[in-house]
């Protein structure tokens, strides 16, 4: 493991020797943006709405207490969207749909040795295929994961107030309700920190693939198990050092 993690280090710190031209990066990082979040809005947008319907749902079964205000169920779904739902489910969808397919494509283009002909013609295949990608996800991760919030906190409201649990406004009272601004810092911090693991470890995993197809998918499941596996753990450690 200390042998993989350190191959892992040296990898990173080839994307940063012999790198493309500003120009060349910045095409390519935005159209890694386009593939990595143009193309993931439609699952962010469902699994993020259901999540905060069924939050929304859940949270009212268990606050039956008369005692306790309605404009709780708003409150504990934005705390639960803000702090956890939205960064980390959301990136551990993205874990596996972009996470596999930047394995993939790397994976492939090293058993095709399309990565040997870009270092034959003096190109740093790392720093050219895989520092957009990371770029790319650090960009695009935060802004996906305010949709996440937004959208969540809108299913909890359609949820709660479709189903006669509470009304708008004692849902809106409860989303209003002890706002603490830096609890939005603390999610699009996370989301950083995710996007970062998953697009490098997800490139590692792709881009030091050998065989074949068979390899391929291996590498493609490896990519998701291991971001999934230091998201959590990411997740811990932040929610640690910045709460």
């Amino acid at each position: 493991m200390l042998q993989s993690f350190g191959k892992y280090l040296l990898f990173m710190q080839s994307l940063f020797t012999r790198k493309e031209s500003a120009k060349i990066l910045f095409g390519r990082t935005v159209d890694e943006a386009i593939l990595i979040g143009i193309n993931s809005i439609f699952i962010v947008a469902i699994v993020s709405t259901f999540i905060g319907a069924v939050t929304c749902v859940q949270v009212a079964y268990n606050l039956n207490n008369a005692f306790i205000p309605r404009s709780t169920i708003g409150f504990m779904v934005r705390e639960m969207t803000i702090l956890e739902l939205a960064p980390t489910i959301t990136s551990i969808v993205l874990a596996g749909k972009v996470g596999s397919s930047i394995a993939g494509g790397l994976g492939t283009m090293q058993i095709t040795e399309q990565v040997d002909a870009l270092e034959v013609m003096g190109i740093n295949s790392a720093s050219y295929l895989v520092l957009p990608k990371v770029v790319a996800a650090i960009l695009v991760f935060p802004m996906l994961v305010i949709l996440a919030m937004f959208l969540s906190i809108l299913g909890g409201y359609l949820a709660g107030t479709l189903s006669g649990e509470l009304t708008p406004q004692e849902y809106i009272t409860g989303i209003r309700d002890q706002f603490i601004p830096y609890n939005i810092t603390f999610a699009l911090i996370k989301s950083v920190v995710f996007a970062f693991l998953i697009s490098s470890i997800s490139s590692f995993r792709g881009y030091y693939t050998s065989g074949g197809a068979l390899e391929v998918g291996a590498a493609s499941t490896a990519a998701v198990t291991n971001s999934v596996i230091a998201i959590l753990i990411g997740d811990f450690v932040l929610a640690y050092i910045l709460l």
